[in-house]
């Protein structure tokens, strides 16, 4: 168990679990070992499920939750199984999304466009949305995931950078009207990750956030010692400004 947090008994929605060594598996895997009951929520239901059963055999409580979180049935649907299977719902972890439409503004289709809006601020708006009750029983924490992009402008990626600001905007947003139903909303701004991924894909150079710089900052921000924190957004960029 983590000797930093103690999430003994509570229980929390991470959705972006389908892949290893991915940031959401990682952070389920913290959660986890912090004593957490985990809902892992993914589209690749066959990854998703077998996240959960390493997390099983580490001795993690843990159930899957497979669907498109841009369907609101589907965000619906991992609720009810958070609440169905544990009773309780303290934390939603909104780690889906990523960089999919990357060049120049003009080689960008409206498919593309959508997409990129989907998977990073749909998503985080419809899980945060449907969870809101079950929050409010426990006076629960979201945290979702902005990016340094949103404001440190790039070439490029100008429609992942505006849909991670808009995730940024609906974090500042909900903790003002969500601030009387007892839960707090907050968000992390990563800068590059190290992840298989991205270090295949970084130039030369490339300053990396490690990932339990990620894990702990989000930690942090949904356990108890965070309690008067809400509406902000944690830049994590390993130092870099």
């Amino acid at each position: 168990m983590s000797t930093k947090f103690d999430f003994g008994g509570k229980v929390v929605l991470i959705s972006g679990v389908g892949r290893a060594g991915q940031i959401g598996n990682a952070i389920a895997l913290a959660f986890g070992g912090a004593g957490g009951r985990i809902v892992a929520c993914d589209r690749n239901a066959v990854g998703v499920a077998e996240r959960v059963r390493e997390f099983q055999s580490l001795g993690i409580d843990a159930r899957p939750a497979a669907g498109d979180l841009t369907e609101p049935d589907v965000a619906r649907l991992c609720v009810e199984i958070a609440i169905r299977q544990f009773g309780r719902l303290d934390a939603v972890i909104n780690v889906a999304g990523g960089l999919t439409t990357y060049g120049p503004i003009e080689g960008t289709d409206l498919a593309g466009f959508e997409r990129e809006i989907a998977i990073n601020l749909k998503t985080a708006y419809l899980l945060s949305k449907s969870a809101i009750d079950a929050l409010a029983d426990t006076r629960g924490a979201i945290v979702n995931f902005a990016s340094v992009a949103y404001y440190q402008p790039q070439p490029l990626i100008a429609v992942y950078a505006a849909a991670k600001a808009g995730v940024a905007a609906l974090t500042q947003s909900l903790a003002l009207e969500l601030l009387p139903r007892g839960i707090r909303v907050n968000a992390v701004a990563p800068g590059m990750v190290r992840t298989a991924d991205n270090v295949a894909s970084a130039g030369p150079g490339t300053r990396f956030v490690e990932l339990q710089q990620i894990t702990d900052s989000v930690l942090f921000l949904a356990s108890d010692a965070a309690a008067g924190i809400s509406g902000h957004i944690l830049p994590v960029t390993g130092g870099a400004t």
